[in-house]
């Protein structure tokens, strides 16, 4: 019986002692920026990137528009991965090399991403229409929607030089 109380009450420690997320905290890091899912489906001409891309919100027309400013916001701060096959294309680096870049511009991304900003200079999308079948889900809140789009990476670059958000890729280390 001892035994039995003394195991129990180890239990009872270790279990009380293990970490995990509160609700609040969970909803912080999935409503969090960088959370965004992105494919890269291919290479296209002259300095574009072709990706799928998954945009979460209430109605599916408001997912795509996420799912613009996702895709977006991948090529700036957190690159696109690479992809094997038929379509192969290396893994492309983030815009933005410095990880607080989004936070020291905060003004500037703010107007940047802003409903009907200049974010959609960058991006054309490939698919028309709300997305079917497994490209629209029904999620708890809400929809999950992926489009395809094509990002004009070259473009989206450049304009983040000229805007001296980056630096050039001429000045040297």
């Amino acid at each position: 019986m001892k035994r039995i109380l003394t195991l129990c009450v180890i239990v009872l420690t270790v279990m009380t002692s293990v970490q995990a997320q509160t609700r609040k905290e969970r909803k912080a890091l999935f409503g969090s920026s960088f959370n965004y899912e992105v494919s890269t489906m291919g290479v296209g001409q002259d300095g574009t990137k072709i990706i799928k891309v998954w945009g979460y919100a209430k109605k599916a027309d408001a997912a795509i528009v996420q799912a613009k400013k996702n895709a977006v916001a991948a090529c700036l701060f957190r690159g696109l991965p690479g992809v094997s096959g038929a379509n192969q294309a290396m893994a492309t680096p983030a815009i933005c090399k410095d990880p607080d870049a989004e936070e020291k511009n905060l003004d500037y991304f703010l107007d940047f991403f802003e409903t009907g900003g200049a974010y959609l200079k960058f991006v054309n999308q490939t698919t028309d229409g709300v997305p079917a079948g497994q490209d629209k889900r029904k999620i708890k809140g809400g929809y999950k929607v992926a489009i395809y789009v094509q990002v004009m990476y070259d473009n989206l670059r450049k304009q983040m030089e000229n805007d001296g958000i980056v630096r050039s890729l001429s000045t040297g280390f």
